[in-house]
């Protein structure tokens, strides 16, 4: 009889106890991200596609999914997908691209229980009573400045060349910046910015590219997922580049200095968490090169491998 009555109090104890949740399997974090260019751009939607993957391991895919949807290029389109996202109950759905502002004024007040994220921008629509809403940007003036040092002490024309997409963003930061560090190593260089009204034309990029090296370029850079076709003009007239938004050094190693990383997860770690504590919007979050959101990657290969090339073919002769 008294083992009875032991048993009861321990099965309505597990019944309290399951009923506060413990015990029952926690749902994991599910994220939604709509992407102007494909996960294996070099640039930026690889920039997010990849702090989404680090998130993921450190979170355990048991906590953690996302899924996303890529070359979102139509912004209507990204409009749809992320009023469906959103419909499908995903605690966060962030539209990583500056030109996805607008929809999400229209889309959000519909879902206030859901929790919105968007850059890079500076805006949280709060004056216009938005409250879940996060905005993030990247601070690349940092880096650009760094690659402009470099980018002036390499280059042996004094003429550099940019390609530009659109100017807005971090796009319009990573170019004012690198401009004022190649002035302020080389007063005199000639830094030739070409803004190509485009994120995603390869084509309209390559052709930038060979303009520039035209008129003497012997260094470029750019930003945005169209570079692609201007670092393929770079190999292939041996000038050197510099990147930004993720490592293009695969794309061709004999020429790319160094590139300007961003790394999301300073960004998308605390918005996670305030999340979870049932704040949905309304702060700012920026890389910056002291937080660790923006990283320097040095190409060794193509900072000295041409020197190294040119004393082993007899082209520089080198008198004691």
């Amino acid at each position: 009889m008294k083992l009875k009555k032991i048993i009861i109090i321990l099965t309505l104890i597990s019944i309290f106890v399951l009923s506060l949740g413990f015990g029952a399997s926690a749902k994991p974090f599910r994220v939604a991200v709509i992407m102007p260019s494909s996960i294996n751009d070099l640039a930026f939607s690889q920039s997010m596609y990849d702090a989404l993957i680090a998130v993921q391991k450190e979170m355990g895919k048991e906590n953690f999914e996302f899924v996303y949807s890529e070359n979102m290029f139509v912004v209507a389109d990204a409009a749809a997908a992320i009023r469906d996202y959103a419909s499908e109950g995903y605690d966060q759905v962030i539209a990583h691209g500056s030109q996805y502002g607008s929809s999400l004024v229209e889309i959000a007040p519909d879902f206030p229980n859901t929790s919105f994220a968007w850059g890079t921008s500076v805006s949280t629509f709060s004056d216009q009573g938005i409250t879940n809403v996060f905005a993030y940007e990247a601070r690349s003036e940092e880096g650009g400045y760094v690659c402009g040092v470099l980018a002036a002490k390499l280059s042996q024309t004094g003429i550099i060349g940019v390609i530009g997409p659109i100017e807005t963003g971090d796009a319009k930061l990573y170019v004012d910046g690198f401009k004022v560090g190649v002035l302020a190593t080389k007063p005199k260089a000639q830094v030739n910015v070409n803004w190509i009204g485009s994120f995603s034309d390869v084509a309209l990029a390559s052709e930038a590219a060979q303009t520039h090296i035209n008129v003497g370029a012997d260094v470029l850079t750019g930003t945005a997922q169209m570079v692609v076709g201007a670092i393929g003009v770079a190999r292939q007239r041996g000038v050197l580049w510099f990147g930004t938004q993720a490592d293009q050094t695969s794309l061709a190693p004999e020429v790319v200095v160094a590139n300007q990383v961003y790394d999301w997860t300073v960004a998308l770690k605390p918005m996670i968490q305030l999340v979870k504590e049932g704040t949905r919007g309304g702060n700012i979050y920026a890389l910056t090169l002291a937080n660790g959101g923006l990283k320097m990657v040095v190409n060794q290969e193509a900072l000295i491998g041409k020197t190294i090339k040119d004393i082993i073919e007899g082209k520089i002769d080198i008198k004691l």
